[in-house]
């Protein structure tokens, strides 16, 4: 099979469409022939290196923590699918853009769910899921989420609303007709941020940090301290003893379960997306690093 390997960390150009081994599903495993792989903020972090470290990735490696397709195999003792099922994945640690993935949690793809959808949901569902959970978010609490807009921030202000949270969702201009339809109070990003949301929102309880994008140290700040903010991305984190949330098995393990009848039904929505072939994957990546509005690109095989 054919891969987008990581070659060296530094600019999109590292990433190289080359032939790589089939990989074997193990014991509670299956493998996917896929349809289509999310490409995500993170993946740019790890790739450019200032994550590389955070996230144990050493070059040659293939990127990709999210993917949809068919299942073509299955490993000893996995239950509960079939070869041919339609699915989505979230892999163990990278991985998604290559044209097979061999992954242990998944869930199966209603017929009414696109295959970009599919694609995009299962590393923002476990993140939004998993980080609200480490976040401790409460009924009634604040919730400031920094790049709400975003593929992940999106998912988290719908789901911390439906917990009864108060949610104050930054991001760009663009996104707020979107933002305050959902019920969330919308801040622009770019602004003093601790001057709106003490003006406009009182007291913060939390903050997740979708972006990866600056503005950690007033979010910390804004929390009385880095206990109860959490980012995803942002190299700064260690710095300000803020927890760098990584995807792992005990996060959020149900978070597909929980989000795709969601989706399914019409009740969570995703960002925009827009699709790349999977062998492009350094122009998905150029295209993320340019300025301006982005959606979210998934490969496609």
């Amino acid at each position: 099979m054919r891969a987008a390997i990581l070659t060296a960390f530094g600019g999109p150009d590292v990433l190289q469409w080359r032939e790589v081994d089939d990989p074997e599903p193990g014991p509670g495993q299956l493998r996917v022939s896929v349809r289509g792989a999310g490409v995500g903020p993170t993946d740019l972090h790890i790739r450019s290196g200032a994550l590389g470290a955070a996230f144990g990735v050493t070059p040659p490696a293939v990127l990709g923590f999210e993917a949809a397709g068919t299942v073509d195999a299955l490993g000893p003792g996995t239950t509960g699918v079939q070869v041919g099922d339609d699915v989505a994945v979230l892999l163990p640690t990278l991985g998604g853009y290559a044209e097979r993935v061999v992954a242990g949690v998944w869930v199966l793809k209603p017929a009414s769910v696109p295959w970009d959808a599919a694609a995009a949901l299962p590393a923002s569902a476990e993140a939004a899921v998993g980080v609200l959970r480490q976040l401790g978010a409460a009924d009634g609490e604040h919730l400031v989420v920094l790049g709400a807009g975003g593929s992940v921030g999106l998912i988290a202000v719908q789901l911390a609303l439906t917990a009864g949270l108060r949610v104050s969702a930054v991001a760009g201009a663009h996104d707020e007709e979107l933002l305050t339809s959902l019920g969330a109070t919308f801040v622009a990003s770019g602004s003093p941020l601790e001057e709106a949301l003490g003006r406009r929102a009182g007291r913060v309880d939390a903050v997740l940090d979708a972006a990866g994008a600056g503005g950690l140290d007033a979010a910390v700040r804004l929390a009385g301290g880095p206990d109860r903010v959490i980012t995803l991305a942002d190299p700064s984190a260690a710095a300000l003893g803020v927890r760098l949330s990584q995807p792992g098995p005990d996060r959020a393990p149900d978070a597909l379960d929980v989000a795709m009848p969601l989706l399914a039904s019409g009740a969570l929505r995703l960002k925009p997306r827009t699709t790349v072939p999977l062998a492009e994957a350094s122009r998905a990546h150029l295209a993320l690093e340019a300025p301006g509005r982005h959606a979210k690109i998934v490969l496609t095989a």
